[in-house]
């Protein structure tokens, strides 16, 4: 009874202190709650309800997108939607699973304190857009327009369409970027609601890289080959990831427009908007020191010390290390595996169903305290970097972050 009062205690408290941005939509407001009684002030549900729409950018190869923003909800109806979620694996072609989420499906955007910032979320390798729901929601409830693409690649055992996706995930940033503009822009399905002159990339595990290379960063085809023969000389065992990428350079330079191979750093894939990026867990090896060097805009990584898909020292580690920003920061989860990043289980039970509870849980890190988590670092920088939120920017001083499982690094902050 006791423990439980404290808790009931715990809520009041971090209620009070919540800092709210209040809403101009009149009525009732989204329950303010994180996943845990335990989530810290930016885990809470933020101040806006949340509504999701799915698009399709057309073109040659049209592009599938999922956008969430700030809405109205005059009927004050539950955030409750389903979303579908194609399982992009060459033995289960057709498949299809679902994943639920906290959302309201077409609503009307909340138009009185737009236009919204614009975060572009890109999924990992093969990985559906409805995967980060839970993440794009709850950054929707805080004022962004996050919109998700669904890369065209599929996993087999060759890995295939790793090295084609290497080109293609920046360009589709620049579609998706460019998309946006059209629909916000009168007559737009958005009208209104984008402000893309704010823009941020985030992304997990392949989707850290289309950030890194949205932000600038370049190709170092000499400095990663180096890197990855230092690497067969120790004995690393993730130099599978150089062989991925370093017997397709010249097909590589060839899909992407170059004749012949760049020498030194390759050009860059960027937009001059993008003024932050949030790379989760994201795979840094290829763009190497030099590489990694030309990003000067904040960046946020996260990262988890016991990654296996793309280990904390070819990811998470060197980008925080060799960026040039002025402002940057790490989040190192202690132990933590690859895919705390992704939908939970019970989200995605497809998963589950096929054998592949490895791919929506950890072994170590419970899921919800790791999802509150990345939610309350994710929206404090973003709010900081994207909005100048001055309680947001405070709360991402060294002094101001303390949390069991959590290293926390920072540069300029």
């Amino acid at each position: 009874m006791r423990k439980w009062l404290i808790f009931v205690l715990v809520g009041v408290l971090m209620l009070a202190a919540f800092p709210f941005q209040v809403g101009a939509q009149e009525g009732a407001e989204p329950v303010h709650t994180g996943l845990r009684p335990d989530a810290p002030a930016y885990a809470i549900h933020g101040p806006h309800w949340v509504g999701a729409q799915d698009l399709v950018v057309d073109g040659e190869l049209p592009l599938e997108i999922t956008a969430w923003y700030p809405a109205m909800n005059p009927q004050n109806v539950e955030e409750k939607i389903t979303y579908n979620y194609e399982v992009k694996f060459d033995f289960m072609p057709d498949a299809v699973a679902t994943v639920s989420g906290h959302a309201i499906r077409d609503a009307s955007p909340d138009l009185a304190a737009g236009p919204y910032p614009l975060v572009v979320l890109s999924p990992g390798f093969t990985m559906g857009r409805s995967a980060y729901a839970w993440l794009a929601e709850h950054l929707a409830s805080y004022g962004f327009v996050v919109i998700a693409p669904d890369h065209h690649e599929m996993y087999d055992e060759t890995w295939s369409d790793f090295w084609r996706a290497t080109v293609t995930r920046p360009q589709d940033v620049l579609t998706v970027i460019a998309y946006a503009d059209q629909i916000t822009a009168e007559g737009g399905a958005l009208e209104g609601v984008i402000n893309t002159d704010r823009i941020a990339v985030m992304g997990h595990s392949y989707g850290g890289y289309t950030a890194l290379a949205a932000a600038g960063a370049r190709f170092d085809i000499g400095g990663f080959t180096a890197r990855c023969d230092a690497a067969r000389e120790a004995g690393d065992p993730n130099v599978w990831l150089c062989d991925l990428l370093l017997p397709h350079v010249v097909e590589m330079a060839a899909l992407a427009g170059f004749d012949p191979v760049p020498e030194g750093l390759w050009p860059a894939w960027t937009d001059s908007r993008v003024a932050a990026i949030i790379p989760m867990a994201g795979d840094s090896y290829i763009f190497d020191q030099k590489g990694l060097a030309e990003i000067t805009i904040p960046v946020m990584a996260l990262g988890g010390t016991l990654d296996s898909s793309t280990p904390y020292e070819w990811g998470a580690h060197p980008t925080y290390e060799q960026v040039s920003s002025a402002h940057n920061i790490l989040v190192t989860f202690d132990n933590a595996e690859h895919m705390i990043f992704s939908s939970k289980c019970d989200e995605l039970p497809f998963f589950g169903e096929i054998g592949f509870y490895a791919a929506c849980s950890d072994p170590v890190w419970d899921i919800d305290r790791a999802h509150d988590l990345i939610n309350h670092f994710t929206t404090t920088f973003l709010l900081a970097t994207l909005k100048g939120d001055t309680d947001a920017t405070a709360a991402l001083a060294p002094d101001a972050v303390s949390f069991p499982g959590v290293t926390y690094q920072t540069m300029g902050f």
